[in-house]
């Protein structure tokens, strides 16, 4: 936990959102970040973690509590790796199905998407392609 406080970045790569929603929870990182100044970089399901829902589309296997639930530090949900050639599953049609499952505005992303967060203001900072899920 110190090494945590005392980072200037965090780097949370990607996976199963819900297993390390899990394990943030477990170790007490969930409840430090909100309080941290490091600026936080999560890539594929280490962003998902920081949203309220990932979309049952997402979940690989149940958590060992809850559902579709992440941590909820931002208050939209990701859609990773928008029409990425090798996950012919995640094109703009299928987010489109996916999001009308959440309650919440979403973002459909590539891999040259990051979304800019700070003090709940949203940039979307792209070389690629995205689009905005809003409610």
């Amino acid at each position: 936990m110190p090494w945590v406080q005392e980072a200037d970045v965090i780097l949370v790569n990607g996976g199963d959102a819900l297993y390390l929603n899990y394990w943030m929870q477990q170790s007490g990182v969930a409840g430090v970040l909100p309080s941290l100044r490091a600026v936080y970089v999560g890539l594929s399901g280490g962003s998902m973690v920081m949203t309220p829902r990932v979309g049952e589309e997402f979940v690989q296997k149940q958590p060992p509590v809850g559902d579709d639930e992440a941590l909820g530090l931002v208050d939209f949900s990701i859609f990773p790796h928008l029409d990425h050639d090798a996950m012919p599953e995640n094109s703009l049609a299928d987010a489109e199905r996916w999001a009308a499952n959440l309650e919440r505005p979403a973002y459909a992303i590539d891999d040259q998407t990051p979304l800019k967060v700070h003090d709940g203001s949203v940039e979307v900072v792209s070389e690629g392609h995205w689009k905005f899920l809003g409610r």
